[in-house]
């Protein structure tokens, strides 16, 4: 851990279908709004940022049959994985461009921040967390499985053997369950609500369900009994960390009763429990569909960047990946 948090974003993790996509409850535009209001607010500057390469044409297929990468391809079945009947209507080569490529470049993200937070302790993407992509399916507006491809790139890299998932968000990890399920070096914990999507559940290797209205207090309480004890057994090289804020009071997916300060307490209690254990991790935004959505997943980087990243030095030299227009994009 040495005194930074790495941010990674690119601007071409927007979903653009001619404004239709405006008519999805997920708010693409939240990737966009949590990057301008840190560096509106001084706590992020444009050179700072991480740009992800689109992830290699070879690297879905780490995780995801051949045949299920071709289906994406036809526009009908991407649009029933989405939840998202307009884009049915479009050409296999819009949806592609505007769909299935922002969702290449934002796990590129992944992977990208999972690199840096080998490197430097602590990454964030702005994106990511498609936690109910399966091997042989999309779903939940989700299409590829973010952090199992990051976790097999780097294990086939050497660079770590053991991983741990630490998934918060409201719902059910069921995607990242069955992508690792063979997988006795990568542990999953998950808390979520237990009688919503998705059904049937998949098995973590700890799932900690819990019912509609839990409030902060419970909340924290469980994910304190549980986390120390995750840990210990998983003995992670790296941790991926599943920030989704649908259990925000409000969210229209979800019934949980979490205020913002529930969700930063609870941000705060997983890098803790990371950092003091000197375990790097990479922390992806998964769901929330409120209005106010991104500004807590905003209010709680603010936090940690406070608490861990270096306010008087720039982050450390690294190679970015990035062209000079990438960089460019990003101000």
């Amino acid at each position: 851990m040495n005194g930074c948090v790495c941010i990674v974003y690119s601007q071409r993790y927007q979903i653009d279908l001619g404004g239709f996509e405006k008519l999805h409850p997920f708010d693409i535009n939240k990737y966009a709004k949590i990057y301008l209001a840190l560096l509106t607010d001084g706590l992020l500057r444009p050179e700072d940022v991480f740009v992800p390469a689109e992830i290699g044409q070879g690297d879905p297929l780490r995780v995801h049959s051949a045949a299920y990468l071709a289906e994406l391809q036809r526009p009908a079945v991407l649009a029933r994985y989405l939840e998202f009947s307009p884009a049915k209507l479009a050409p296999a080569s819009l949806t592609d461009a505007a769909v299935l490529r922002p969702f290449r470049y934002a796990t590129g993200g992944t992977l990208l921040a999972a690199r840096l937070a080998l490197q430097h302790g602590i990454a964030i993407n702005l994106g990511g967390g498609y936690h109910h992509a399966e091997p042989d399916r999309g779903g939940g507006f989700c299409v590829y499985a973010d952090m199992p491809i990051a976790i097999r790139a780097l294990q086939a890299d050497g660079l770590i053997r053991r991983a741990l998932v630490v998934d918060l968000d409201v719902h059910q990890g069921n995607g990242t369950a069955l992508c690792v399920a063979a997988d006795d070096d990568v542990f999953t914990f998950d808390t979520h609500e237990a009688d919503i999507y998705p059904i049937p559940k998949q098995r973590n290797d700890l799932d900690v369900p819990l019912p509609a209205g839990t409030g902060d207090a419970a909340y924290l309480t469980k994910l304190g009994e549980h986390l120390p004890s995750v840990f210990d057994r998983s003995r992670p090289d790296l941790v991926f960390f599943q920030a989704g804020v649908d259990g925000l009071a409000g969210d229209p997916l979800a019934h949980f009763e979490l205020t913002p300060q529930g969700i930063i307490e609870r941000d705060r209690i997983v890098f803790e429990q990371a950092v003091s254990g000197n375990v790097p991790i990479v922390m992806v935004l998964g769901g929330g569909y409120s209005r106010d959505a991104w500004r807590v997943q905003y209010q709680s980087i603010g936090r940690l960047n406070a608490t861990y990243g270096s306010t008087d030095e720039a982050l450390p030299a690294t190679p970015r990946n990035t062209t000079v227009k990438e960089r460019l994009d990003t101000k």
